[in-house]
C-alpha cells in the first residue's frame, strides 16, 4: 500500500507484541520466537487507513515487513493465543535476550516500515448539524478489537474508561456492557463497550457531538481508549467511522 500524504501518524509509542512458538510458551516464561512492532496509519478524521509494521526474529536477525503477520494475528484465533501484548520496555528486554542488542529507537524502527497492511475505508454518511451544538455535526466511530478479555481485563478497563454498567459482563449474550459520557474541548462524547458475539470480538463505539473546539481532542480520546483496551491483551483491528 502506498502511504498517502494525507495520512497522519499516531503519537508514540508504537504497539509491541511478542510472538511465541506455542500458546503454552507464552504462559510459562519461555523466550518468544519473534517481536512484532506496529503503528496505525490514521486519516485526518482519525479513522484507520492501514497498519504499518515490522517483525524481528533471531533466525533472520533483521527487521522485515510484516503485513501478513499483522493480518494473521487479527484473523487467526489460534495464532493469537501465541501473541502477547507488551510494552516497549518488555519488547526491549526480549530483543536483548534473543541476541538483538539494544532495541532501536522508535524513529529508527519507523524507517524499517515498508509494506503497509491496508484497511478498508468508505466515506461516512453526513448526518448534518446538531441543534444547539456550536460547530454542529455528529460522528460515530467504532474501534474494533480481536480477542477476549482475561480474568481481570474488564475490571481493569472499567475505571479508566469511567464506564457505568449496562449489561452483565458474565452473560455471554449481553452486548452493551458499559457506557460513559464526557465533554472535552467543547465536544460531547459518549462511548459504549460492546461485545460482538461470545468469545469473538469486542468494540468501543464512540459517538461525538461536535462543538467548537479542536477536533484533535477526538483523536486523543480515541487513542487513549484504544490503548487502554489493548493493554488488556486485545488486539485493535481497525478504527471505522459510520457517520
Amino acid at each position: 500500500m502506498t502511504r498517502p500524504d494525507a495520512l497522519l501518524r499516531a503519537d508514540p509509542p508504537l504497539d509491541y507484541y511478542l510472538v511465541f512458538a506455542t500458546a503454552g510458551d507464552r504462559g510459562r516464561g519461555a523466550p518468544p520466537s519473534g517481536i512484532l512492532v506496529e503503528e496505525f496509519l490514521l486519516c485526518d478524521d482519525y479513522t484507520a487507513a492501514g497498519i504499518d509494521g515490522v517483525e524481528w526474529t533471531p533466525a533472520v536477525g533483521a527487521w522485515c515487513g510484516s503485513p501478513a503477520s499483522s493480518r494473521a494475528i487479527r484473523t487467526d484465533a489460534r495464532l493469537r493465543e501465541r501473541v502477547a501484548v507488551v510494552s516497549r520496555r518488555d519488547a526491549g528486554t526480549a530483543y536483548t535476550m534473543l541476541g538483538g542488542g539494544e532495541l532501536p529507537h522508535e524513529a529508527a524502527i519507523r524507517t524499517f516500515f515498508r509494506d503497509c497492511q491496508p484497511l478498508p475505508a468508505a466515506a461516512p454518511l453526513d448526518l448534518g448539524s446538531i441543534p444547539g451544538e456550536p460547530g454542529g455535526g455528529t460522528r460515530l466511530y467504532r474501534i474494533l478489537f480481536a480477542g477476549e478479555f482475561g480474568e481481570r481485563g474488564l475490571a481493569n478497563v472499567w475505571p479508566v474508561l469511567r464506564l457505568e454498567p449496562v449489561g452483565d459482563p458474565a452473560d455471554p449474550e449481553a452486548r452493551v456492557i458499559g457506557t460513559a459520557t464526557a465533554t472535552t474541548a467543547g465536544h460531547t462524547l459518549t462511548w459504549e463497550l460492546r461485545r460482538i458475539g461470545p468469545g469473538i470480538a469486542w468494540c468501543l463505539d464512540v459517538t461525538v457531538h461536535l462543538g467548537a473546539g479542536p477536533v484533535s481532542a477526538i483523536g486523543t480520546l480515541l487513542h487513549h481508549h484504544r490503548q487502554t483496551i489493548r493493554e488488556q491483551g486485545l488486539i485493535p483491528v481497525t478504527i471505522e467511522r459510520f457517520t
